[in-house]
């Protein structure tokens, strides 16, 4: 395990400060507020420390509604809105300087048998033979933004399975990406830090797919601004967060300064795993 992947970690071991009360902090980001996808994984610790084991998370909604300070610690305050006997919900507020800046909803079941079937896993070349994110990202951006990239996903093993963006500025593309993920290192066999690690993964690449269809580069190169605005979230059977998974991302469309996302994500053997549908704010700037 590399010392990002330690960070992480730590990252999301929330402190438990009161009952159903949690604080977490932040790292530092490409821009000066708190990673979504760390607000959203942290918040999703909160409320699955608040529900028994073997009540894995099958659902998240959020919304994101202030830029997060990343020079402040975030207090996570759950509300346990019910406890049924198959299902759990709990409602979590992210807060900062006396502001909610991120609320999520989630809901946890109970393992059931039932009817079973999934579409079929798109094509995708093999994770293997993939360049890193340290090979390919200074083929495409400065040298000082490809750094601070490399830097922010080193606990992740990300690679994309074609030009990011930023590799073709100007040119706009079939509105579709994918990325291949996996920690840079073996987890722990806890269902809810895989949950927690995916959606922190979720919420680096998702938008990727608006900015191909217009040919923008993106945050790393300026030419566009945005942020994330809501997030949604769907568990369909087990992965692990250490071993491949394939995120096939599109963006349907783009409209009012603001773009859609929707992606799945499948295991290396074929599983589809989770699905993923985000909006955010995609703005040219003046």
């Amino acid at each position: 395990m590399n010392q990002a992947l330690e960070a992480l970690l730590a990252l999301l071991d929330l402190e438990q400060i009161e009952e159903d009360i949690f604080r977490g902090v932040s790292r530092s980001a490409l821009v000066p507020r708190v990673f979504g996808g760390q607000v959203a994984a942290q918040a999703l610790v909160a409320a699955g420390r608040t529900v028994p084991g073997d009540r894995p998370a099958h659902s998240l909604h959020a919304y994101f509604l202030r830029p997060g300070d990343p020079g402040a610690p975030i207090v996570y305050t759950v509300d346990r809105i019910r406890d049924g006997r198959s299902f759990t919900t709990r409602r979590v507020v992210a807060v900062q300087h006396g502001h909610p800046i991120f609320h999520l909803s989630a809901s946890f079941q109970t393992y059931e048998e039932g009817l079973e079937h999934q579409s079929e896993m798109p094509d995708a070349p093999d994770p293997e033979t993939l360049p890193t994110a340290a090979e390919m990202l200074p083929r495409h951006l400065p040298a000082p933004v490809a750094e601070r990239l490399v830097e922010a996903r080193a606990a992740v093993d990300l690679r994309y399975a074609d030009v990011p963006p930023w590799g073709t500025v100007g040119q706009p593309r079939e509105p579709r990406s994918q990325v291949w993920f996996r920690t840079n290192g073996k987890l722990a066999d806890d269902p809810l830090l895989h949950v927690c690690l995916a959606t922190y993964v979720s919420d680096m690449t998702l938008l990727d797919s608006v900015l191909l269809a217009h040919g923008r580069g993106g945050w790393a190169v300026g030419d566009v601004v945005g942020a994330s605005l809501d997030h949604a979230m769907w568990f369909h059977r087990p992965f692990r967060a250490d071993e491949w998974l394939l995120y096939d991302q599109e963006s349907p469309s783009a409209s009012g300064g603001r773009g859609l996302g929707q992606a799945r994500i499948w295991t290396q053997d074929g599983q589809l795993a989770v699905t993923v549908i985000q909006e955010g704010v995609v703005r040219v700037p003046r």
